[in-house]
């Protein structure tokens, strides 16, 4: 879209959308659609790096691209494709390897966690941030919408793309990182990041006896029902000011601190909250869900406009390499 800039992210195909995923991604970068070029994708090479099975794969990206287009992704306005859909991301991915250093990748965080985690790692994590980089610099992006969490990857990003442009000409844009001031970061029900690697998610699509589930799991002290709490301290307050209004925080707030109100009753009401809030979205999810060649269709649509934008980049990168 001319004279607009370009804002790409994605999310990871693998299992369903979370509240963190909609608070921290999905929500900015739909509010963003009327400013910004938007190109959202769904990463499907990035969930491999678990080896998941293809039909558990196949289910992940369905659902992640329902979540979009029942979140508010227009695919008139906005360029929403599968990762794989656009070969060009491996080709580009694999030459930004060739000019970055390894010592770069081993202190990235995420490799630096899964190595703490496992001693049998797989290539695919050390080099997650080289496909990341390809994600975002096959499509020229202005703009990253990144936490805090995630800016080493977009600075990782920038230095290949230097490392590139030093050796060769500068064919690649550097991105610049941009937070949104109402983007927010929501614990799970442990009190980590929620996150789908950690099993701590409550998750927005899910059935509502599943999502009640989820939402009984929160981890809370062990002050009785009369007890005055201090609500900042509270696992169920801290999502609960993110999902609901200000008002009505401030008034679970004053219910938690003033005692009488237990966290049993704080979390049928964050439940509620959930599902009255979502309820126009949970239902257009399952009509997506329900009608998987439409979602085809989009995606389709979707890779050939990304398709497009990647076969340009590409030309001139193979011929400043030499191929």
């Amino acid at each position: 879209m001319a004279g607009k800039k370009r804002l790409l992210t994605g999310i990871r195909a693998s299992g369903e959308i979370h509240l963190g995923n909609y608070f921290g991604a999905m929500a900015p970068a739909i509010r963003a659609q009327a400013d910004f070029d938007s190109f959202l994708f769904i990463a499907d090479f990035h969930g491999l790096t678990s080896s998941p099975p293809p039909d558990e794969l196949r289910s992940s990206v369905r659902s992640v691209a329902a979540a979009w287009l029942a979140c508010g992704a227009d695919p008139n306005t906005c360029t929403l494709w599968r990762q794989s859909d656009v070969k060009e991301v491996l080709e580009l991915s694999y030459i930004l390897s060739c000019v970055t250093g390894l010592g770069l990748l081993e202190r990235a965080h995420s490799y630096k966690d899964a190595r703490a985690k496992s001693k049998q790692l797989r290539s695919g994590i050390l080099f997650y941030p080289v496909l990341m980089a390809a994600d975002i610099l096959l499509f020229e992006a202005d703009v990253v919408p990144v936490g805090k969490d995630q800016l080493q990857h977009l600075e990782m990003t920038r230095d290949m793309a230097t490392f590139f442009n030093e050796a060769y000409s500068p064919v690649l844009k550097l991105p610049e990182a941009m937070s949104f001031e109402s983007t927010q970061v929501l614990p799970g029900v442990d009190g980590r990041k929620m996150s789908k690697s950690y099993g701590n998610a409550i998750h927005l699509f899910s059935e509502e006896p599943v999502l009640k589930k989820e939402v009984m799991k929160i981890i809370t002290d062990s002050k009785a029902l009369d007890e005055p709490k201090n609500a900042e301290e509270c696992l169920i307050y801290q999502i609960f000011k993110v999902v609901a209004s200000a008002d009505r925080a401030k008034l679970m707030k004053q219910k938690l601190e003033a005692g009488g109100y237990g966290y049993g009753d704080a979390k049928k009401e964050l439940l509620q909250e959930i599902l009255e809030g979502f309820s126009a979205m949970r239902q257009n999810y399952r009509r997506w869900i329900d009608h998987p060649s439409d979602i085809e269709d989009c995606l389709r649509q979707g890779a050939k406009k990304a398709s497009e934008k990647a076969v340009k980049l590409m030309d001139r990168v193979r011929q400043e390499v030499g191929l």
